[in-house]
């Protein structure tokens, strides 16, 4: 795939930093010719200059070293050619490198221009020095005169630097046969060859294999080919075929030429013709500007290609990308459809961008691969794939369509980094993804994003990375039950509030997973374990979590906050909310073992339950919880398998009662009195665990798809936070939030805004540790037992609304086991299941409410319509604002205290927007229109 980011035919185009003449071979016989007349060139006065190096090496820098200094220099400037601090080199050196680098080469940099260019720049009262990639000069009509100027065979000192000598004696490593067959191959490439593509058509040629030391000194062939050397990788560089006759005469020269004066004219004009003709071909002030990853959550792209999952071709759908890249191309055809043939390119090189006109009457913009005879291939900017096309069909691209950055980026996939390559997995990314709109979740943005891929097209939200991820699991260590299969020793190892089971029967995989489980503790034990720590936790991503004295494998399924997030144990089923700094990193030598054992708990539920229960309540889970969980000799008998909903329907018994199907555990449930009440649950097979991929948990509690074994692992690092804890309060109320005096100012966040006459402030100096609190509930309430909760009105609960937990009061008992409650910190009016309530611990009652109730000052008191509470909603709702407080209402509860205030936006660079004024104005208007 070539580099859709750059314009290589962009940026070579600077004048040399120094005059060197290299002569265009049409003139070399000429040259002969007119040298043979000539007694001498050594009377010549200019001819007695000496050489002059431009670039000297240091003396105390071993000579031997300095190339590689240079090289490696440069390969740093290549990573960061946005430019790099000085001071920061020997770092990225010792990281790219693994040595350190001799500081005396820092002091030589400066002596280097053809390596780096130097920046003096001042930053916070210091003085720093900024590196640069050497600007490059394209070289039009690059011979052997760069090999022959190093020579050691130069005739004399005391030639003009202007002037180099045309040829020295031919290499004596390779013989004039082999030149005479390069040469005979790039006769059949008159629009030039690309270096490394002239092993593989000689091998192809001759049956005899190519040199391979050529290519990192194409000098060698300068006698037979002129080198145009677009970058500094050597094999990046197009290799033209010389006039035959030429060829033969070079081949055969014996003795250095030398260049006499009075040619000198003829060639520099000739030299300054080239350079204006290639300045006009690409122009150097004609940029394209780099392409803004979008500042959105999470914007829409679609996938173009992918070679492996590090380098994932996309474009960015939205107004400033996909729709300004429609507009920019209607224009192109525009343009281009009045006089077309008076914009044809007339000559063209590699890396220069043209505008193309592709199938369809399409005008698109492109970047020039390689050129053939009568076909060029380009690679489109905007849409990141290659074809041939004719030359004919290749034009010039005005200046007016520079502006638009290229549109073809390309992203990175989280959690698939060291399998990029996988054959199995790139199919199956490919297939999923290409020519699809995913929504995406950027993780890093840096050059090339580190994203999560979503499909949002269904009911739920499909994370294409855990989904493809999965490619990789080792089928022959899957289990494929069978219907009216018994399986015994089997281990029930999780009871969701459903009745949905959790199960790990004897398989390969278990097996396997054992003994790799087992080698990863061994080496662990002895660890640094913060070595390991998780630095970027995502949805999908695959870890190791400790419990109950092991390690077991986790995959995150919702990320809270920065530390707090919700994991599924994928081998027993179980979920549950733990902190950020208990995971850790699966150890690189055991990651493709661990990721390819398939989960080893399999879901099932309790097979031909009568319709009549119709429910499931919570003595019915406890009981099946206590007589089957961790049980590690149940038996199983398959009746039928949901592939959709990839379920088992089972039989379930305990070792005292197999196999006898009325004594099983199907029947002993129905018979027990465990179905008298709690209506708002129903009794079904469909999953209850994960929810979304995308991050989104199911409406139970987390608690209740745990098991009672793991509460007890985990629930002791949130005793340390929280003891003492009590469900019976003995604190009624937390302490009333401080608020500023009238005419005072407070930094608010606007949580929610209906209109003008009722919003909702928060103090903006306070959210972090409301974030603290909301973590800590979390983490407290999901590893605590849930147990049903007698709710009183106007009474403070906590209650989990979607993935969160939130300080709550009792507004409303509703019917179907619903209530209405109202949150404290955020201002929101929810209704939720009664089983999701819970009480508010001691722990969670010192932080002060703090929402607030406000209304805006400045404007009268009216009924708002609805166009002007969104208006208002747009301007101010999860915004930070500037709160000048006109008044404040006072309460005994204080939630319900409401303060009268101005609203100020500070963010506007030039001016600060009062929001009531805002209002006014738009009110007059509104009226004037009516």
């Amino acid at each position: 795939m070539p580099n859709i980011y750059t314009c290589s035919g962009r940026g070579r185009l600077h004048n040399r930093p120094e005059k060197r003449l290299t002569l265009p071979p049409r003139f070399q016989k000429e040259l002969q010719v007119h040298l043979s007349r000539r007694p001498s060139v050594d009377s010549d006065d200019h001819l007695n200059e000496p050489i002059q190096e431009t670039h000297k090496i240091p003396s105390n820098l071993p000579n031997s070293n300095v190339n590689e200094f240079q090289n490696r220099i440069r390969g740093i400037l290549t990573k960061y050619s946005n430019g790099i601090w000085l001071s920061k080199i020997p770092q990225f050196y010792k990281e790219m490198y693994e040595e350190e680098l001799n500081t005396d080469v820092l002091k030589q940099l400066e002596h280097w221009p053809h390596i780096c260019m130097v920046e003096t720049a001042c930053t916070s009262g210091q003085t720093d020095v900024l590196l640069y990639p050497a600007k490059k000069t394209k070289h039009f009509i690059k011979s052997g005169l760069d090999h022959e100027r190093k020579s050691q065979n130069l005739t004399s000192s005391k030639a003009d630097p202007l002037l180099q000598p045309i040829m020295e004696i031919k290499s004596a490593s390779y013989n004039s046969d082999f030149k005479q067959k390069v040469a005979e191959i790039l006769l059949k490439y008159s629009s030039g060859l690309w270096a490394n593509a002239l092993p593989k058509v000689y091998e192809d040629a001759y049956k005899v294999k190519f040199p391979e030391d050529i290519l990192n000194n194409l000098d060698l062939l300068s006698d037979v080919c002129t080198v145009d050397q677009i970058c500094d990788n050597p094999k990046k560089a197009i290799l033209y075929a010389k006039p035959q006759k030429s060829v033969d005469e070079n081949l055969n020269v014996t003795e250095n030429i030398h260049i006499h004066k009075d040619i000198k004219a003829v060639v520099e004009r000739e030299h300054t013709l080239l350079m204006e003709e290639a300045k006009q071909q690409c122009p150097e002030n004609l940029t394209v500007p780099p392409l803004i990853v979008p500042a959105e959550a999470s914007p829409s792209v679609l996938i173009v290609e992918l070679y492996n999952t590090n380098e994932v071709v996309i474009r960015y759908v939205g107004k400033d990308y996909s729709a300004a890249q429609e507009l920019m191309e209607d224009e192109m055809k525009e343009y281009y459809s009045q006089s077309p043939t008076a914009l044809l390119m007339q000559s063209v090189n590699p890396g220069q961008l043209v505008a193309a006109h592709a199938e369809e009457d399409a005008w698109l913009r492109a970047q020039i691969i390689a050129v053939e005879d009568n076909r060029m291939k380009v690679c489109y900017v905007d849409y990141g794939f290659s074809e041939f096309i004719e030359n004919n069909k290749v034009y010039k691209l005005d200046k007016q369509f520079y502006s638009l950055p290229f549109q073809a980026a390309k992203c990175k996939l989280a959690g698939l980094e060291v399998f990029c390559d996988d054959p199995v997995l790139v199919k199956i990314v490919e297939s999923q993804t290409c020519g699809k709109i995913f929504a995406v979740e950027i993780l890093e943005k840096s050059e090339i994003p580190l994203v999560v891929l979503y499909d949002t097209s269904g009911e739920d939200d499909i994370n294409i990375n855990a989904t493809c991820l999965k490619a990789l699991f080792d089928t022959s260590l899957e289990l494929h039950l069978q219907v009216d299969a018994l399986y015994t020793n089997v281990k029930v190892t999780n009871v969701c509030s459903d009745g949905t089971i959790y199960c790990q029967l004897p398989s390969k995989g278990l097996v396997k997973l054992c003994e790799i489980l087992q080698k990863l503790e061994d080496y662990l034990r002895y660890k640094q374990m913060t070595d390991y720590s998780v630095s970027l936790p995502f949805c999908g991503k695959v870890c190791l979590f400790h419990c109950k004295g092991k390690w077991a494998r986790v995959e995150i399924t919702s990320v809270h906050s920065s530390r707090a997030l919700d994991v599924q144990f994928m081998d027993t089923g179980t979920v549950a909310s733990v902190k950020v700094t208990e995971l850790r990193e699966i150890p690189p030598q055991f990651l493709r073992e661990i990721i390819t054992i398939p989960p080893q708990a399999t879901k099932c539920c309790l097979a031909d339950l009568p319709l009549n229960i119709g429910m499931w309540t919570p003595d019915a889970v406890l009981w099946l919880r206590d007589t089957v969980l961790n049980c590690p000799d149940c038996s199983v008998k398959v009746v039928k398998l949901d592939d959709w909903k990839r379920i088992a329907h089972i039989y379930l018994f305990t070792p005292k009662n197999f196999p006898d199907p009325d004594r099983s555990i199907n029947r002993q449930i129905t018979n027990a009195d465990l179905w008298k009440h709690q209506k708002d649950v129903f009794l079904s097979a469909a999953p209850s665990g994960v929810g979304s991929l995308k991050g989104k948990s199911n409406d139970l509690p987390a608690s209740e798809l745990m098991s009672m074994s793991l509460k007890k692992c985990i629930i002791e690092s949130v005793k340390t936070v929280l003891e003492p804890s009590s469900e019976v309060s003995t604190i009624c109320m937390p302490p009333p939030l401080p608020l500023s005096k009238p005419g005072e100012h407070m930094d608010v966040y606007v949580s929610v805004a209906c209109h003008p006459g009722h919003f909702v402030v928060q103090p903006w100096q306070e959210l972090h540790n409301l974030e603290v609190l909301m973590e800590e509930m979390i983490l407290y309430y999901s590893m605590a037992e849930g147990k049903p909760v007698t709710v009183q009105k106007n009474k403070l609960y906590a209650a989990k609304v979607e993935n969160k937990w939130y300080r709550v009061l009792i507004k409303g008992i509703l019917t179907n086991g619903l209530v209405s409650v109202y949150e404290l910190d955020y201002g929101k009016h929810e209704v939720v299941s009664i089983r999701k309530i819970q009480p508010l611990v001691d722990a969670f009652r010192k932080l002060p409410f703090q929402a607030i109730t406000a209304q805006l000052a400045g404007v009268k008191f009216q009924q708002w319509s609805e166009e002007a509470s969104i208006v208002f909603r747009n301007h101010v709702e999860k915004k930070p604002l500037v709160a000048l407080i006109q008044a404040v209402n006072e309460s005994s509860n204080s939630w319900d205290r409401k303060i009268v205030t101005y609203l100020v936006d500070t963010s506007l660079p030039d001016t600060d927007k009062w929001i009531h004024d805002f209002m006014s104005q738009y009110l007059v208007e509104i009226s004037k229109a009516n």
